[in-house]
């Protein structure tokens, strides 16, 4: 075990402008002292944590209920940190900070020429980690924000306005539809089960039933029209989205 030293940081006002409670993060880090020193801190600041010791088990996870953000150590087990950022830059759009030993910086640009968003090095404070977590998703939330309409095939949605056309003609959503179809939209190709599904548009507090996302799938595919075709079923995991 390496000499980092995490310590206990209460909630500090001066980085209370961005409301961290409910964000969800992964923290993937194999020495289990620091994987639970981080979790704590990062929990007492209002994220929701899940942790994982190894690069397999990380991706696992990630496809199961992408998170809102990675925490990703670079010496990891099973798949490394470098080759695990690339494998999920390629097919989710999701924030990744890089954590290296003071040794490894040269690994850690090499993660960030993988697409990774920032990275830190051991040892740091947890000031210093909310102060990054908080950057790297301020950042994100700026880019989705001016990332305002997608188009796939005849479907066109512009985010900004919250309008949907196919084939040029508006059609009507409800707030549910427009939710799943801009999930869909925004991650195509990518097979999403019923619960991840609940979990991102209905949320973790409510509760509802696959049948649920079921009944509004097929309203979302009679309203699409001929388009409907780009929304697959995927007989014992869910539904993808066709590009």
């Amino acid at each position: 075990m390496n000499n980092t030293t995490i310590t206990y940081m209460p909630n500090n006002k001066q980085t209370e402008n961005l409301d961290l409670k409910g964000f969800r993060v992964l923290v993937v880090e194999d020495e289990e002292d620091i994987q639970n020193i981080i979790s704590f801190n990062l929990e007492a600041e209002g994220f929701i944590v899940t942790k994982s010791d190894n690069g397999i088990d990380a991706w696992n996870k990630i496809e199961k209920n992408l998170p809102d953000l990675i925490l990703l150590d670079i010496m990891i087990p099973g798949i490394n940190g470098i080759d695990l950022c690339k494998k999920i830059k390629s097919q989710y759009d999701v924030p990744i900070i890089m954590v290296s030993a003071k040794a490894g910086e040269l690994d850690a640009v090499l993660g960030l020429e993988m697409g990774a968003d920032d990275y830190i090095r051991k040892p740091f404070s947890p000031r210093e980690l909310i102060a990054r977590i908080r950057t790297v998703l301020r950042r994100q939330e700026k880019k989705e924000s001016m990332e305002g309409s997608i188009t796939i095939g005849g479907i066109h949605m512009n985010k900004t306005a919250h309008r949907v056309t196919v084939n040029g003609e508006n059609i009507d959503l409800t707030l549910i539809e427009y939710k799943l179809l801009k999930i869909f939209m925004e991650n195509p190709d990518i097979a999403f089960t019923r619960d991840r599904l609940l979990d991102k548009v209905w949320g973790r507090d409510v509760y509802v039933s696959d049948r649920t996302v079921d009944v509004n799938i097929k309203r979302l595919r009679e309203k699409l029209g001929p388009e409907k075709y780009r929304l697959e079923t995927i007989r014992g995991v869910g539904y993808r989205f066709k590009a």
